[in-house]
C-alpha cells in the first residue's frame, strides 16, 4: 500500500499520541548495529513500538513490544534515547500523528520463536545504513548520530 498526498489526517485539532519504541542494538566486530524490522501494513523498515500497556512502564512496553514484533530479550534503558515523530495509516486515506519515545535496548538474545514471527522480517544494519532504510527524518537522524557517536549508546 502506498501513501499518496491525498491521505489526510484522522481529525482536526486530534492530539499526538506517544507511543514507545525500542533501538535494539549489539556490538558486532567492535561497531553497533541496530535492528530494523518490516512493518506488517507496508514493509517498510521500521522499529518494533506500540501503544502503552497497562501496568507497565514506557521503558517496560517498549521491550515488550520488541520481544512481540522482533523476538528481542535484553537490557532496556530506563530513559529514552530519542523521539521521533510519524503518520500512522489507521485506515485507507486516514492517518493519526503520532510520536515515539526511542528507548535503548542491548540486545542479549535474538529468539527463533516469537509472537510475530510469520509477520515481518527483521535483519541487522550498521546504524548508517539503517538511517537510509528508514522513512521517518526524525529516527534517521537518531540512527545518524549514532554512526557519527557510536559511545552516545554504551552508557545505556
Amino acid at each position: 500500500m502506498s501513501l499518496t498526498a491525498s491521505t489526510k489526517p484522522l481529525a482536526e485539532g486530534q492530539t499526538c499520541p506517544v507511543q514507545y519504541g525500542a533501538l535494539c542494538w549489539r556490538m558486532h566486530r567492535g561497531k553497533i548495529e541496530v535492528l530494523l524490522i518490516t512493518s506488517r501494513d507496508t514493509g517498510r523498515w521500521v522499529i518494533p513500538k506500540g501503544w502503552p500497556m497497562a501496568g507497565l512502564s514506557p521503558d517496560i512496553a517498549a521491550a515488550q513490544e520488541a520481544w512481540e514484533e522482533a523476538g528481542v530479550s535484553g537490557q532496556v534503558a530506563g530513559r529514552p534515547f530519542g523521539v521521533y515523530a510519524y503518520d500512522k495509516v489507521v485506515k485507507l486515506g486516514q492517518t493519526l500523528p503520532c510520536a515515539v519515545a526511542v528507548y535503548p535496548l542491548r540486545v542479549d538474545r535474538l529468539a527463533v520463536e516469537f509472537p510475530e514471527r510469520h509477520e515481518r522480517r527483521r535483519k541487522w544494519f550498521a546504524a548508517a545504513k539503517a538511517a537510509r532504510k528508514v522513512a521517518e527524518p526524525e529516527l534517521r537522524h537518531i540512527f545518524l548520530s549514532l554512526a557519527e557517536d557510536p559511545t552516545l549508546l554504551l552508557g545505556a
